[in-house]
């Protein structure tokens, strides 16, 4: 088939590379020159795996190509993937003119009948007004046809490649038999390999599996890091607890880590989406309010820990190792590190930053933080470390070695990636999150 993807971001060139793997003929297009100059040179302009090998892969075979020009990219197109950003709004919802504007274009530059999916991460009813969108270009006037479906990612940055190419479901909804049987040809190798189960749906439905599923793994993340501060009152062990539950098959392990929080571009704009959405249509989403609230609070615990430990923050070297939201990416929205970097900043400490790629990212972002790209010179001297994100450096620190680096012993675990017994025999105050606090 003939695809065109629309935003070549962390999801867009994804998206791209796997229906070019797929065998289908594929235009990625953007209307950021240099991210489009930087593909074409065979660059990737962020840090994912597999993924170089991937597009190399498939710009060698000649199924994938890229553009700036945007009518060029319809009329190439039987389906068009929308991939661009819809950033939170300051009331809470998504702003969603990038999306309006790719539907505009499509019916401006459409020369047959094609589908436009949302593959972007849009709220209910976003297709119906796509669809009026297009009405109202008075397409239909030239004999073309443009049919809007949904088709939501479930990807998770650092393993994204893996998770479009196998995925564990793959989910449209579609308002024609037409836009239903050309998702169902581009998704067509993938189920005759891998057996994937479909879900085919209409489009409001399949634009609230994407909100409802990030809201629920959202949920569970806080549920946890409420029960730690339980299991810290009481002298109970998190993981252990989480690891009792996971064995329950209706509940499972996954996303029962706690910690200082999720971050990224996905759980933090979807959950203030969703509660914006259930406003709208007149409900009130409490359970995700206090969701927000817990993950935003959690990061204030770790600011509380170290106060306990050092009294005050005042000209104290506080190592944060992790910018990154999670390990295997470079993406620094809503980083809970980030985060924690500015908080600490804000009360004095002189911070010093590591991550093993996303310091580039911190620079252009953050150029105010001082970046060490080496984890021994990050902790060498630090009064106290907090690890943001567990990369397996961090988790395979020595602790005798740590101990002997540091100004003071004082380690706050934000992920438990540690082994904190090892911490607290060699010497360090190691505190977890929901960890009792004489052991790890």
């Amino acid at each position: 088939m003939r695809i065109s993807v629309v935003g070549i971001g962390h999801v867009g060139l994804v998206t791209a590379a796997c229906m070019a793997r797929w065998g289908h003929d594929v235009v990625g297009m953007d209307d950021d020159a240099a991210k489009v100059a930087t593909l074409q040179d065979g660059g990737v302009p962020f840090h994912e795996p597999d993924l170089p090998e991937l597009l190399a892969e498939v710009t060698d075979a000649g199924r994938l190509r890229y553009t700036t020009d945007v009518a060029e990219a319809v009329a190439h197109a039987e389906i068009v993937f929308v991939c661009v950003g819809t950033p939170s709004l300051p009331g809470g919802g998504p702003n969603l003119s990038y999306v309006e504007r790719v539907g505009r274009d499509v019916a401006e530059h459409a020369t047959h009948d094609v589908v436009l999916v949302e593959k972007s991460t849009v709220p209910a009813n976003t297709g119906a007004r796509l669809s009026q969108v297009i009405e109202r270009e008075d397409v239909a006037a030239r004999g073309v046809t443009v049919h809007v479906a949904s088709n939501p990612e479930f990807l998770r940055e650092g393993v994204a490649v893996q998770d479009t190419l196998h995925p564990d479901r793959v989910v449209y909804g579609t308002s024609s038999d037409f836009a239903r049987d050309r998702l169902r040809e581009a998704y067509a190798t993938l189920v005759e390999q891998d057996g994937t189960p479909v879900v085919e749906t209409n489009v409001p439905t399949a634009e609230l599996i994407k909100h409802a599923s990030n809201a629920f793994l959202a949920t569970k993340i806080s549920f946890i890091n409420q029960v730690a501060r339980i299991c810290e009152r009481v002298g109970a062990d998190v993981d252990e607890v989480a690891d009792g539950m996971g064995l329950d098959e209706r509940i499972g392990r996954q996303f029962l880590n706690a910690g200082i929080g999720y971050g990224g571009s996905c759980f933090p704009k979807d959950v203030d989406a969703f509660i914006h959405l259930a406003r709208q249509v007149g409900e009130d989403f409490k359970i995700l309010e206090h969701v927000r609230e817990v993950n935003v609070s959690q990061r204030t615990r770790v600011l509380d820990a170290l106060r306990d430990e050092l009294w005050h923050l005042d000209e104290k070297v506080v190592a944060v190792l992790g910018a990154a939201f999670k390990p295997g990416t470079d993406d620094l929205r809503e980083a809970p590190g980030i985060h924690l970097a500015k908080m600490l900043a804000a009360e004095g400490a002189h911070v010093r930053i590591w991550d093993p790629v996303a310091l580039d990212a911190v620079e252009r972002e953050e150029p105010w933080l001082t970046r060490v790209e080496q984890l021994d010179d990050a902790v060498a001297g630090a009064h106290a470390v907090v690890v943001a994100t567990e990369w397996p450096q961090v988790a395979a620190l020595d602790p005798a070695q740590l101990k002997a680096a540091m100004a003071y012993p004082i380690v706050v675990d934000g992920r438990n990636c540690m082994d904190g017994a090892a911490m607290v025999d060699a010497g360090i105050h190691y505190r977890g999150i929901g960890k009792p606090l004489d052991v790890g």
